[in-house]
């Protein structure tokens, strides 16, 4: 189930799914421990006698954030109780802790009604050992387990305390858990409980009239130990819950805001998914300076692991899309943690942790006959490269990567020019970009090209000629090589891959794959080269899914999360990165303002098929547009970011070029 609003602010990451059930509380890396695994922690109403969680199909929901904000305003409606729920619920700036407003409305006579609040507790992202009790000096209820304390509290009025609470064991001797004893609207008041474990708390808000409003705050605070977890109880109980919520909805407002952005002709849909995108993007940064791909639990089922990982490639085009909308500490927080991770070799393995360990992998370190190989994704080393001189040049902060500039940026470029293939003068081979296959792709040598010439770049830039020829003549020999091996004549475009057959000959992979956008997005091939028209067109004509929904696969016969087996038609589920990547150069290559027509649709396209939330999934089913696989994928919000940028970009220039009027005659 996607998680349609993520709120956090680089240590506390809140997940909510398309119920508005809370489902991931990640602490205190984002990404790297979820405290309740992803199991469902359920909010329920009690109202005469009548109960309802919130997976009650009797509700409607309305899932958004408040504007340009990362606080949540959720409404929530159930005829048949006649209530009206209105939630703002957020993590606040600078202290690790989720505030909650419920607003509740009485569309029927004056009734009692009851608050339930249920945490299943994973603790470590395990469920052995944990303990749930009451504790008097914060009034509310305590979870704990090591290093890791949490404390769920509540306001009703100008009381803090509770009504009413339960502490019990969960999935032990058929036990189904706390939230079972708030269906008749009173807890048990167990004051606590070890094992396996859950949670849940009452909030009265006493006899409410007809048509009036009722409001309560619940907040749960995540800390170290239990000093930090008293010292943030006893602030907030002295500056009420109220003052948390309006600081962050500030906050955010003025940080979306830093630029006095130009949107040229796009809609106003389009402007405002583009400031959601930014700070979506915000929510999956940890403060340690990881960017991860996505913090959606669900896909353990699938896999039995998670995107919770900081893959370079990933990470690297998110701050640059950072770098083009202005923001300076994100990127910055990212280089320095490359420079920390790199290997010695110069090269950055397949992905890692939040905290910056080597991630879970399935490249293995040898190939079939035993000899042994770099388990990598080049293009990933070549983009951390291509990312830190867009930063350098849109920034000028010379003092900044004085630092860097031996111990990531040679080190990094002189693994890249090493590891060559003298034949042909690309890259060796390492696995793609979608971590499926080995050889040299066309979306690795743009990469690794545009790497090399970034460190030539900086090499140039601190006097050192010699070094910056060799990375340029390097490149310049990758760039032949793609004109040579890559591109087949006969079909008019540039292949996936070239690879080694198992007897040691060479073959073509001649499926069309979205990801040959590289060749002319990192600037080894013009936009408007013949070869690269050729090629976009192709994947154009066989990658746009036929269907109502639209949107282009990442490539033909797309096994993952397939949906239909109508290759002809749906050649794999569309995503929102492929789709953006044609988007990016139908911009490029336009000349004229009417030339930015499919581009604007494109991004027309992409703002009604994301959630309401504006969250951007990794996928869309081909034929009802529901989101598939994670959500939200940071690549796909970081895309939209830099697709808005640069259409813009160009729009402007365009409609400020002169006119071409008929060539005239040198006097």
């Amino acid at each position: 189930m996607s998680r349609d609003l993520p709120v956090g602010n680089g240590a506390l990451l809140i997940n909510f799914d398309r119920n508005y059930q809370l489902r991931d509380i990640y602490y205190p890396r984002v990404g790297q421990e979820n405290h309740t695994s992803g199991e469902l922690n359920r909010f329920g109403v009690w109202v005469d006698g009548r109960f309802a969680w919130l997976d009650d199909h009797g509700w409607s929901r309305d899932l958004v954030y408040l504007p340009d904000t990362l606080v949540t305003n959720v409404t929530l409606r159930h005829p048949d109780l006649a209530l009206s729920l209105t939630f703002n619920d957020t993590v606040d700036l600078g202290r690790d802790v989720l505030i909650r407003r419920v607003r509740v409305v009485n569309e029927g006579p004056e009734r009692e009604i009851r608050l339930f609040f249920h945490f299943d507790w994973h603790i470590y992202g395990t469920e052995v050992g944990d303990t749930v009790m009451y504790y008097p000096a914060v009034k509310g209820l305590v979870a704990y387990k090591g290093q890791r304390c949490f404390a769920a509290c509540g306001q009703v009025g100008d009381r803090i305390g509770l009504d009413g609470y339960a502490c019990g064991k969960k999935d032990v001797g058929g036990a189904q858990g706390t939230w079972r004893d708030a269906e008749d609207g009173e807890l048990g008041n167990n004051p606590i409980e070890q094992g396996s474990v859950d949670m849940t708390l009452a909030l009265k808000l006493g006899r409410v009239p007809p048509g009036q409003t009722a409001t309560a705050y619940q907040w749960l605070i995540a800390a170290r130990n239990f000093a930090e977890l008293q010292t943030v109880a006893d602030v907030i109980t002295l500056r009420g819950p109220e003052a948390f919520l309006e600081r962050t909805r500030s906050y955010w407002i003025a940080w979306v805001n830093k630029e006095n952005r130009e949107f040229a002709d796009l809609s106003p849909r389009v402007a405002e998914l583009y400031r959601r995108c930014l700070l979506v993007v915000r929510t999956q940064v940890d403060s340690g300076g990881a960017v991860l791909a996505a913090n959606d639990a669900d896909i353990i089922k699938f896999a039995r692991d998670t995107y919770s990982y900081m893959w370079p490639r990933d990470a690297a085009l998110a701050v640059y899309a950072m770098d083009q909308a202005g923001y300076v500490d994100l990127p910055r927080h990212f280089f320095e943690l490359c420079a920390r991770i790199v290997t010695r070799e110069g090269y950055f393995r397949h992905k890692y942790t939040p905290a910056g360990d080597p991630g879970s992998s399935w490249h293995p370190w040898v190939d079939p006959t035993g000899k042994p190989q770099y388990p990598i994704q080049e293009d990933e080393t070549g983009l951390v490269l291509f990312a830190l001189w867009q930063h350098y040049d849109r920034h000028r902060d010379f003092e900044f990567f004085k630092s860097y500039y031996r111990p990531l940026i040679l080190l990094a470029a002189d693994f890249l020019a090493s590891y060559i293939d003298p034949l042909t003068g690309l890259p060796e081979p390492s696995y793609d970009l979608w971590e499926e296959r080995r050889g040299v792709m066309s979306f690795t040598v743009a990469a690794v090209w545009a790497g090399l010439q970034a460190a030539a770049n900086f090499a140039q830039l601190y006097g050192e000629m010699k070094l910056a020829d060799r990375y340029r003549e390097t490149a310049e020999g990758i760039k032949q090589g793609t004109r040579r091996y890559l591109f087949d004549a006969e079909l008019n475009r540039f292949v996936r891959r070239i690879y080694r057959r198992p007897d040691g000959t060479t073959a073509r992979d001649l499926t069309i794959d979205s990801s040959v956008y590289g060749l002319w997005y990192f600037g080894m091939l013009p936009a408007d080269d013949p070869q690269i028209v050729s090629t976009m067109k192709a994947v154009y004509d066989r990658l746009w899914c036929k269907t109502e929904v639209g949107g282009i696969a990442r490539y033909e016969n797309d096994w993952y999360y397939q949906v239909s087996q109508d290759i002809a038609n749906v050649p794999g589920n569309p995503w929102f990165i492929c789709t953006m990547w044609y988007g990016q150069w139908l911009v490029s290559r336009a000349a004229s303002v009417d030339d930015l027509r499919p581009a604007h649709d494109i991004l027309e396209w992409v703002a009604g098929a994301a959630l309401p939330s504006g969250v951007l999934a990794e996928q869309l089913d081909p034929y009802t547009k529901a989101p598939l696989s994670v959500s939200p994928l940071t690549w796909s919000q970081a895309t939209l970011v830099s697709l808005v940028h640069e259409y813009v970009r160009k729009r402007l220039a365009l409609a400020s070029a002169p006119p071409a009027g008929p060539a005239t005659r040198p006097s």
